[in-house]
């Protein structure tokens, strides 16, 4: 589920090899076209439409200048940026924002331990018109809080089982969303990635992939 996209030379000076990062992209930026991505010059996206995600690649910890193209194009970049990845991480990068403003936002999967018969979950808001956020479970429990555009939730340990979540205007009994029977496996990290539009067109929905920490070491 992750591709080499460097080869790792041996360092001289502490005979181990060098931990490679490991990098996913998502094109969570409603409305805009499918991408091609760029780093310093090489590609490591092409046609990645709204909603999907590539497999992880492997890279080096460093600096990146990423330019995000129209598909099928190598000019007029839509966004041109530098991007840090720091050496041994893993990240899911997204495209976010709206087709005349899109930025990426790096989201780090950090390394921890599961408790054991558990799953570790956490939400990140990525719907550009979106207030402030709380996700609430079946029980009527709200397991995140107050997260606004681009928040970041911390994971949080859950026991195995078929969810509901409900996404709600935070502080409020407002429905956004209803999300029935998601089935979360114990011994895994996940994310609930919110996309799209409060409102609008393309409508409010999740992504909820595996997080590459489940099984990169």
């Amino acid at each position: 589920m992750y591709n080499s996209f460097y080869t790792y030379p041996y360092n001289p000076y502490i005979r181990q090899p060098i931990i490679p990062s490991y990098i996913r992209l998502l094109h969570a930026a409603p409305n805009a076209p499918a991408v091609d991505i760029y780093a310093n010059g090489s590609p490591i996206a092409r046609n990645l439409s709204y909603r999907r995600f590539t497999e992880y690649l492997a890279v080096p910890g460093g600096n990146y200048n990423i330019s995000v193209f129209p598909a099928g194009r190598t000019t007029n970049p839509i966004l041109s940026t530098t991007i840090s990845i720091p050496g041994g991480s893993i990240f899911t990068i997204a495209a976010i924002g709206i087709p005349s403003s899109i930025t990426l936002l790096p989201i780090e999967e950090p390394r921890m331990n599961i408790p054991s018969g558990s799953l570790m979950l956490r939400f990140v808001n990525l719907s550009p018109n979106a207030p402030a956020v709380d996700v609430e479970i079946q029980s009527g429990n709200v397991i995140f809080n107050n997260v606004t555009y681009t928040g970041i939730s911390q994971y949080i340990p859950l026991n195995p089982g078929t969810y509901i979540f409900n996404l709600k205007v935070s502080g409020t009994g407002q429905r956004l969303l209803y999300v029935p029977n998601i089935r979360l496996e114990a011994g895994r990290f996940y994310s609930i990635y919110a996309i799209g539009v409060v409102s609008g067109t393309p409508p409010l929905q999740v992504l909820i992939p595996l997080d590459g920490n489940t099984y990169i070491r």
